[in-house]
């Protein structure tokens, strides 16, 4: 079985963050709260699956980690919502 190749005869090149992440020079991106900057609108909770709600409105992230680049657009839309812009990405 021979190695694909482009219209060059060369080998495709990997993207430069695919190839990063492999040696382990880049992380997916996880999701974190500002608990004092937070007023508990919940809109995180509502856009993304790892964020729940505690008894007083205020979000709990059970799972931080981003996956894909589905996930990573919808959590940055969800920083980019943020009302009291207390989420971010780190």
């Amino acid at each position: 079985m021979s190695t694909p190749t482009d219209r060059n005869g060369s080998r495709p090149r990997r993207p430069a963050d695919e190839t990063r992440r492999r040696v382990g020079l880049a992380h997916d991106p996880r999701v974190a709260v500002d608990r004092v900057a937070c007023t508990g609108h919940g809109v995180c909770a509502q856009l993304l699956a790892g964020v729940t709600l505690d008894e007083w409105g205020y979000p709990v992230v059970g799972d931080d980690t981003v996956v894909g680049e589905d996930g990573r657009e919808l959590a940055e839309t969800a920083v980019r919502l943020c009302p009291a812009r207390a989420l971010y990405l780190r």
